[in-house]
């Protein structure tokens, strides 16, 4: 079969959910290239191709014009739908910004009926009755809602997504999911504007994908693009792919900006038996030599493959916001210099947690076009760069033992 240009085109709000959704076309089949900034889209010649915006948590007005802006650099590479992607925890405020971004790109597309959906069953994100849960905890009474920057107080999707939008917002029940794709097509048909559509498991996901066939746009959390590569293999557009699988052997580093419950309980396991430094962010805010004291520490352990993080449990988060972003921007500064600066002496493996701190390391680091390989956990598949690997995760995602997980996967071990 004759495969040339780009069919689906997927916008993701920061970097670890572009591998996120990457790998997950991958997967599928679909030859997918992650292409880190809007300028890498005019190169694209894969299936899919999927931008790492960095706009969760900038002002509203800046997230929706790089939305556009990459909408229109999909569009003009031959992009036949768009996929907007967002966390499965909906990370946001009530001012935005996925409401906001999601309204602009329906509005460019002329898309009615735009589907909503954060589920991510094999993460335990699941959407029901409007309500978004972690695990069986609904989302609002989940470790989200201490999230310094966009702490995820309300689990009512439907309630949280008006207070960002203009329109009405309107509900596909499980119930309607349930009966089909055709089913859910025809509640689509029905309504304008953004709905909320319920799914708590990978089959709910699939029906939600047939229905949007011919869908301008979708938006929801990476699962829901399992169910967009059947539409485009059934009109004879894609055929199989094969994910990349190469080995990278080589120094290591690991490095954690994520307040998450579980990159917390992550560090703490990994620094049980492997060198581990803290970034004191007060001393950090204070101007003490934080950054020289760390660079100190990844030299000297270099070869043991040590992780250096900036964690708060949940318990002791900040709950002024201004400030709150004030230290997360300069711990993501320290954190890609770090990750700079290893790689400038050799690192060949990069495990990074968190997805705002991944995102300010590939923004630093530059790589260009990366290629998709197999996954190490649900949401996360390595990703090359040349000879450099990376491993870069969203804070919630991963068991207890990732970091281990992502060094021996890397290096074929697992």
């Amino acid at each position: 079969m004759e495969r040339g240009g780009m069919i689906l085109g997927v916008i993701a709000d920061d970097f670890t959910g572009a591998g996120d959704v990457a790998g997950i076309l991958a997967g599928a089949g679909m030859r997918t290239a992650l292409l880190p900034t809007i300028e890498d889209v005019a190169a694209c010649r894969e299936d899919a191709g999927v931008v790492a915006l960095k706009t969760r948590s900038v002002p509203v007005a800046e997230a929706v014009a790089r939305s556009l802006a990459a909408l229109e650099a999909l569009r003009a590479a031959g992009a036949r739908q768009i996929l907007f992607k967002y966390c499965s925890t909906f990370d946001s405020t009530a001012q935005g910004n996925i409401g906001p971004v999601a309204e602009a790109l329906a509005l460019a597309l002329g898309a009615r009926g735009v589907v909503v959906c954060p589920a991510f069953p094999a993460n335990g994100r699941t959407l029901y009755h409007g309500h978004l849960f972690v695990g069986d905890q609904l989302l609002s009474e989940s470790g989200m809602r201490h999230h310094p920057l966009t702490p995820m107080t309300d689990s009512d999707i439907r309630r949280w997504l008006a207070a960002q939008s203009r329109g009405a917002i309107a509900h596909v029940a499980l119930a309607t999911v349930r009966q089909g794709a055709d089913a859910v097509r025809r509640a689509l048909d029905e309504v304008k504007g953004l709905v909320v559509v319920d799914a708590i498991d990978d089959m709910d996901l699939r029906s939600i994908g047939r229905a949007v066939r011919d869908a301008p746009l979708v938006t929801g959390g990476s699962a829901i693009a399992q169910g967009l590569p059947d539409n485009f293999r059934e009109a004879g557009m894609i055929g199989a792919a094969v994910a990349d699988d190469r080995i990278v052997s080589g120094p290591a580093i690991l490095l954690a900006g994520s307040c998450s419950t579980a990159t917390n309980a992550q560090v703490a396991r990994y620094a049980t038996d492997a060198p581990s430094h803290a970034i004191d962010v007060e001393r950090l805010m204070a101007g003490e030599p934080v950054d020289q004291e760390a660079r100190a520490f990844a030299v000297r352990h270099a070869a043991a493959a040590p992780l250096i993080y900036s964690t708060v449990a949940p318990a002791g988060l900040t709950r002024d916001e201004s400030n709150a972003g004030i230290v997360a921007a300069m711990v993501e500064r320290l954190i890609a210099d770090l990750a700079a600066d290893a790689v400038a002496r050799g690192t060949r493996r990069l495990v990074v947690a968190g997805g705002e701190t991944s995102g300010a390391v590939v923004e630093r680091l530059a790589p260009g076009p990366l290629s998709v390989g197999r996954s190490i956990a649900p949401g996360v598949p390595l990703l090359y760069a040349g000879d450099l690997a990376l491993a870069l995760k969203s804070g919630n995602f991963g068991g207890e033992d990732f970091f281990k997980d992502a060094l021996a996967v890397i290096e074929g071990r697992q």
